[in-house]
């Protein structure tokens, strides 16, 4: 016997059972977009190996340890893309769809990054992204994050809290690394490993260090609030003002940093304690530089993505999805003449009710074994055709969910039976 052949360590399959799940997600998030006047773009899996080593950074831990690349037959370094958005920057660059004009995007799919799989952390994970471009000032950034409270509340979920921080600059910022850097060389004896990589290389993410032996010196690190340049400044209170004047509780997290080299000013992350060590649902910020370092020219930005499979496991936990797909009529035919005369009769259901589930039996089975299916399937209707049936133009209506005798009901009366009873059950 050959050898079984699994799936990947860290990309899963999405059974039926769960598909719901996220076509809800998917909807919603959808519906939302469109209403904000954003507008779909689909990007390839597959990208140059530079482009994200010029956007992510070379020093980062996603293209130092986490990037699937491969070089192709032609011997291009290639990459399966571990995040989207220098993506969406390359192709508004490739496309001219940020000359003299400002751009509201969405994208959703799948990402990936060799990691170390755990709940809420895969390799091959899926995200939805939203991103603007072309507008510096305040207001869409508290848009992106009132989008995104939005969703929440489509969603049905609460109590997640949003932190909100602001990185500056980057003249700001490069001060404040300097300092950062001073403080945290006082302390090399107390680093971790990653943090001392870190340091020489990108000490802002020192920061973000998950170790509880470190937290106690992070504490009391330099915060890059207090060093926020006048402009800067302002921004960041313009953000809060209207997040105030919306109604949307936030807390100021003067530790938050993004894990990306090319985010500057406004961050935020929606973050929640009910999903263990990976917390985070959904995080963006500002990144006015990335166009012109990808090779455009200078173009504010600003953007979130959100974890599917997190919020996904958000809404199982709380059971705020919906059901798996369940027909709401379950076809019977008993012999040759009634299996053909109940696709036909399927076919014309289909046509007359659009909205409801017809699933015909295929294949053999008896009339109590197909009865059996039809029960275990949650259908509210078995309708059934048997010779008798067929040649007099009838169809016998087994209710499955109700108290009430079988019943035949001629042709031309079905769909209005059928109609009624599904919109009882």
């Amino acid at each position: 016997m050959a050898k079984r052949i699994q799936a990947i360590r860290g990309m899963n399959d999405i059974l039926p059972e769960e598909t719901p799940r996220w076509r809800h997600l998917e909807d919603t998030v959808r519906r939302l977009v469109e209403s904000y006047g954003y507008q779909e773009i689909r990007l390839p899996l597959v990208e140059m190996t530079e482009l994200f080593k010029r956007s992510i950074g070379e020093v980062t831990d996603i293209v130092e340890k986490e990037m699937y690349t491969f070089a192709d037959r032609n011997g291009d370094s290639l990459t399966l893309r571990p995040e989207a958005t220098a993506s969406c920057v390359r192709a508004g660059i490739e496309h001219g769809l940020f000359h003299n004009q400002t751009q509201r995007l969405w994208y959703l799919g799948p990402m990936f990054r060799h990691e170390r799989p755990q709940k809420g952390r895969y390799r091959q994970f899926h995200q939805v992204g939203v991103e603007a471009f072309g507008m510096p000032g305040p207001d869409i950034d508290a848009e992106m994050i009132l989008m995104s409270a939005r969703l929440w509340g489509m969603l049905g979920l609460d109590g997640l809290e949003l932190q909100l921080n602001s990185l500056g600059s980057a003249e700001c910022r490069a001060a404040y690394r300097e300092e950062l850097v001073a403080y945290l060389g006082a302390y090399r004896d107390r680093l971790d490993q990653d943090s001392l990589r870190r340091l020489e290389r990108n000490p802002l993410r020192v920061l973000d260090s998950k170790s509880s032996d470190m937290q106690e010196l992070i504490a009391a690190a330099p915060r890059m609030v207090d060093h926020l340049d006048a402009e800067s400044a302002e921004h960041f209170v313009n953000v809060q003002a209207v997040l105030e004047r919306s109604g949307v509780a936030y807390r100021v997290n003067p530790r938050l940093v993004r894990g990306l080299d090319y985010y500057g000013k406004t961050v935020f992350e929606w973050v929640t304690d009910e999903l263990g060590a990976q917390g985070t649902l959904c995080a963006g910020g500002r990144f006015d530089g990335l166009v012109e370092q990808i090779g455009g020219s200078p173009t504010p930005a600003v953007g979130f993505a959100l974890g599917i499979e997190r919020v996904v496991a958000m809404l199982q936990q709380r059971d705020l999805s919906p059901s798996a797909c369940v027909p709401h009529v379950y076809l019977v035919t008993v012999g040759e003449p009634a299996r053909q005369a109940g696709l036909v009769l399927a076919e014309r259901l289909r046509d007359q009710l659009p909205a409801v589930r017809v699933l015909g039996h295929c294949g053999e089975g008896g009339f109590k074994a197909q009865l059996k299916r039809a029960d275990r399937s949650g259908a509210p209707l078995a309708l059934i055709i048997g010779e008798e049936e067929a040649r007099n133009g009838v169809v016998g209506v087994k209710y499955l969910r109700a108290d009430r005798e079988q019943v035949s009901v001629p042709l031309g009366e079905l769909a209005a039976l059928v109609a009624q009873a599904v919109a009882a059950s």
